[in-house]
């Protein structure tokens, strides 16, 4: 009974993350303040703290300055915690 339960709960958590939007995730991130690696259409890679969230732009903290980036320039997204 146990393992079923288990399995249950690891099939439902998996996709749980599968819907889940982009944006959803870096709203989480925002809520970690985490350092995450975006790069964009445009082959550059911006590294920073999440700062806000928007419905079409993120915004990173790089140093002393931030950047927007908006959601559908986005490729990819690394976290590092």
């Amino acid at each position: 009974m146990d393992r079923t339960l288990d399995a249950e709960m690891a099939a439902a958590r998996a996709a749980a993350r599968r819907r889940r939007s982009l944006r959803d995730r870096l709203l989480d991130a925002e809520d970690r303040s985490a350092v995450l690696t975006i790069s964009t259409v445009e082959g550059a890679a911006h590294r920073g703290v999440v700062n806000a969230v928007g419905l079409d732009h993120v915004d990173l903290t790089q140093s002393d300055s931030s950047i927007a980036i908006p959601l559908q320039h986005i490729t990819s997204v690394l976290d590092r915690g």
